[in-house]
């Protein structure tokens, strides 16, 4: 199927990387998977500079490069060799939309963010020979995967900055993902997966974007008509424009593919359900990094996963943009992570 708006012009400059055949912790295989990702900065020699981001929900490299690497940042690419790769159903890389007959579409296989991890770690270690990663982070969806990196491969990560995100999926975070769904697939149009047209679903998406509109801006964002800023001229203009305008061009069975691998994210896989045993394996020096108005990765439940965590450090960002504070549109984000991840990268 395909799409005008998984394209280079939008989301570029990407290359791809074909891993061949993933094997999924759910059973059965992803044939012929190919990861896109997007470098910038150089690969010392001794390959010690390398910093591995991953993406959110929707988000793509180009959104992540923006809002997070550029000269005199953090995450310069005069200092650090940086590697954005998209997490596989993003529409970049392989996903129900772009994935061969017969795992495509509704047929799509369940991927889980270990499937992802142990993807990139394939990626980093064939493509550049990389065995040690300066830096892993990610917000969101990205803080999952950034947990399952610290947790899966603690020798190979030296510090680890998770943001609004968790390493364990939280009921209350099943219930907000289960309701996102069921606004697509509740659209009749929707038709089990098997839609000839993504844009056929548009009432479904359009709902799943409301939906975004209430959790992921905080109150005091509609408060304060911080919309206003990102060209809105009233709280309806800003879900129909932007929220609606940005989820109305995505397809939705990679929408549900990510949204079952974050419903289902959870480090204790690899320790029988012990939470505390499986922080326990992170020896990477590790900010936990959520967002003070963030309504569905607060603080709180941030805050116990990092007291699990050994030497890790609570640095709470403050915003108006609730969980889109990750965007970087609030002037004041951007200044708090820089701060905190130029800390982290100091740290030997």
């Amino acid at each position: 199927m395909s799409y005008p708006y998984y394209n280079q012009d939008l989301h570029g400059p990407y290359e791809t990387h074909n891993i061949g055949t993933l094997t999924l912790e759910e059973g059965g295989a992803l044939r012929d998977c190919h990861l896109a990702y997007a470098t910038f900065g150089k690969l010392n020699k001794a390959k010690s500079n390398a910093v591995l981001i991953t993406t959110w929900y929707s988000g793509t490299s180009k959104i992540m490069e923006q809002a997070y690497v550029g000269a005199g940042r953090a995450l310069d690419p005069a200092k650090y060799f940086i590697i954005i790769v998209n997490q596989i159903g993003n529409g970049l890389s392989t996903s129900p939309h772009n994935a061969a007959y017969p795992a495509n579409g509704a047929d799509f296989p369940k991927v889980t963010i270990g499937d992802d991890v142990r993807a990139q770690h394939q990626l980093l270690t064939e493509k550049f020979g990389i065995e040690r990663l300066a830096l892993v982070m990610g917000g969101s969806m990205g803080a999952q995967q950034t947990y399952e990196w610290a947790v899966r491969y603690p020798d190979m990560v030296e510090r680890a900055a998770p943001i609004a995100g968790t390493a364990k999926i939280t009921d209350h975070d099943v219930l907000y993902n289960q309701s996102l769904c069921e606004a697509i697939t509740s659209d009749p149009a929707f038709k089990g997966g098997r839609y000839a047209n993504g844009t056929d679903v548009a009432e479904g998406l359009k709902r799943h974007a409301r939906i975004w509109g209430v959790m992921g801006w905080s109150t005091e964002f509609y408060q304060q008509r911080r919309f206003e800023a990102l060209g809105m001229v009233s709280a309806q203009d800003f879900i129909d424009s932007f929220m609606g305008g940005y989820f109305g061009l995505m397809d939705p069975n990679d929408l549900l593919c990510m949204a079952w691998k974050w419903r289902h994210a959870d480090v204790t896989r690899h320790t029988g359900g012990d939470l505390k045993a499986a922080l326990k394996r992170i020896t990477a020096k590790t900010f936990v990094m959520p967002i003070d108005t963030d309504m569905f990765f607060p603080p709180a439940d941030c805050r116990r996963e990092q007291k699990l965590i050994k030497g890790s450090e609570l640095r709470v960002i403050k915003s108006v943009d609730g969980h889109f504070a990750l965007l970087g549109a609030d002037p004041g984000y951007v200044p708090q992570i820089d701060g905190h991840l130029r800390e982290l990268l100091a740290k030997q």
